[in-house]
Order: structure tokens, then sequence, then C-alpha cells
């Protein structure tokens, strides 16, 4: 075989582990977003529902308060496996992902006016693996 097809199926192979190894989960209008730019779009006591629908979609979940009032919950959460994954047998026992979770939580009042909200990113780490159960 050719040095150089070698060396082109490696390279292959490398990207491609590269690339299997991230994910994203939930709303992504929330991926370029941060405290701050959601302050700009979200105004307590002006920002409607129909105006958050429109700019962020349906919520990931909604709930209620004991006084009625509607919560809304968009979450992101962006993942890659950590380099321990691809060391041979070990990922199997004891592998793990990391990454951060982005969360903005819309209290509404009874007009469906925005009462308050809040975002956060946070790191997230999950284990996998037999020995991480």
């Amino acid at each position: 075989m050719k040095k150089t097809t070698v060396l082109s199926r490696l390279i292959v192979s490398l990207l491609l582990i590269l690339l299997t190894g991230c994910a994203s989960s939930g709303n992504e209008s929330l991926r370029k977003e941060s405290e701050s730019s959601i302050q700009q779009k979200i105004v307590e006591g002006k920002t409607t529902k129909a105006e958050v629908k429109l700019a962020y979609g349906s919520p990931f979940t909604t709930s209620f308060t004991d006084g009625g009032l509607e919560i809304w919950n968009y979450e992101l959460a962006k993942m890659s496996a950590d380099a321990i994954n691809y060391v041979p047998l070990v990922g199997l026992f004891g592998g793990s992902a990391s990454g951060t979770k982005k969360q903005l939580v819309i209290l509404f009042d009874d007009k469906g006016v925005v009462k308050k909200f809040s975002m956060s990113e946070s790191p997230v780490t999950v284990k996998t693996g037999l020995f991480n159960r």
C-alpha cells in the first residue's frame, strides 16, 4: 500500500473519532445566548408570552406556581466525550462526558407578561461505563 494512502486513512480515522465525541440537546436558540443578551431581549413587566415564544420557540417544560402563575423552562446541553473514552477497554469500564448546560426560566404574571426570569450556565459531567453506575 502506498504511504500516502495509509496516511490519508489515518487522518480520516482520527477526524471521525474527534467528530463523534460531541453532542447537544435542547433548544438551539440558547446556543449563542448569555445572561446579558437575554436581558436585552426579555424585559420584566413588558415582554409577553407570544414574544418569548417567537424568540425561543416552545418551552422544554411548562409548570405552574401554587398561585397559578405559569413558568416556562428552556434548556440546552452541549456535551463531548472525555479523552478517557478513547483508551481501548478503559472507556467501557469508566468513561465520562463533560460540557455545559444553559437554562432559561421565565415566570409569567396572570396577564401573560414576564414577571421574572433567570438565565444560568453551569458545567455538567456525566459518568458512563460499568464502574460508574
